[in-house]
């Protein structure tokens, strides 16, 4: 019995110890995979049942305030991830096609890099409230299966990110992602100052084009990554083709329904109102999550 014992929790240690990136495993939330296992339950949980059951018989919280500074929050760290991407893919220390998975040599540029990714697994982490919100204000009709599966998926995949690969196609994922989110959260925070700036936001539909255009680059990239002979885990890349196949699938088919699809026409009084109830009430334009 003890022989098991000991082989079970030498393979915990070897996978989710020895496999780690040194310069990311001693980081919050990431030397063991449970507080991300009870997150993501948790969220699902809530989101799914405790949350609706719990709001059957109350009326929606405003919560225009928490959800304004919230927006502007997700916009300034966007902005940072962003930039720390940005910088560090156009430094002489990166490789967008081949990066190395053992440092034989620390270089202090490379790491600040691999510290930088946890930040972008902490917003991913906080961007679970997206849902939470749609909740305590009983929007369930916003809280679709592409909701769901995103903000799940990115939270696990981020956290792997972080512990083993904190370098190498990721960062590139990071950081398109973070300027699709200084978009999308800008959008929010304008929508929630009210219908006088609802003409200042036209531009709605093309931040799901920007998306739609950042997962055809992301395939792409990684699609190149495997014609090349390369020691960075050849898993990664499938992984990154195959999840960001099916979000290209799922956000194009949402832009279809939602921009292309016909339906019947409002009249203009109605589509007024809508616009104005929207902006009154703080109420997030869904833009496919």
């Amino acid at each position: 019995m003890r022989e098991i014992v000991n082989s079970v929790l030498g393979a915990y240690n070897y996978v989710f110890d020895e496999l780690a990136d040194p310069r990311t495993k001693h980081l919050p939330l990431i030397a063991s995979p449970i507080p991300v296992i009870v997150t993501v339950i948790a969220y699902l949980k809530f989101c799914t049942n405790y949350g609706p059951r719990f709001m059957k018989d109350r009326k929606p919280f405003e919560l225009k305030t928490p959800i304004m500074l919230y927006n502007l929050f997700q916009v300034f760290l966007s902005i940072y991830l962003f930039q720390s991407g940005i910088f560090f893919l156009l430094s002489k220390h990166s490789n967008l096609v081949c990066e190395p998975l053992v440092e034989t040599v620390e270089i202090p540029r490379r790491t600040t890099a691999a510290i930088a990714t946890w930040w972008y697994f902490f917003a991913k982490m906080t961007e679970l409230l997206d849902t939470v919100f749609f909740v305590l204000r009983k929007k369930s009709k916003q809280i679709s299966t592409l909701h769901l599966y995103h903000h799940t998926m990115v939270v696990i995949s981020s956290w792997g990110a972080t512990k083993y690969f904190p370098l190498g196609p990721l960062i590139l994922v990071g950081t398109l992602n973070s300027f699709v989110h200084i978009l999308m959260y800008t959008y929010y925070f304008l929508a929630g100052l009210g219908p006088q700036y609802q003409k200042y936001l036209w531009w709605k539909k093309h931040v799901t084009i920007v998306q739609l255009v950042q997962f055809l680059i992301v395939i792409a990239h990684n699609v190149i990554g495997l014609c090349h002979t390369c020691e960075y885990p050849k898993f990664v890349h499938y992984f990154l083709i195959f999840n960001t196949s099916l979000l290209f699938y799922m956000f194009s088919k949402f832009y279809y329904n939602s921009y292309i699809k016909v339906r019947p026409k409002k009249t203009e009084e109605t589509s007024v109102k809508i616009k104005e109830n929207y902006a009154k009430k703080g109420k997030r334009l869904s833009f496919g999550q």
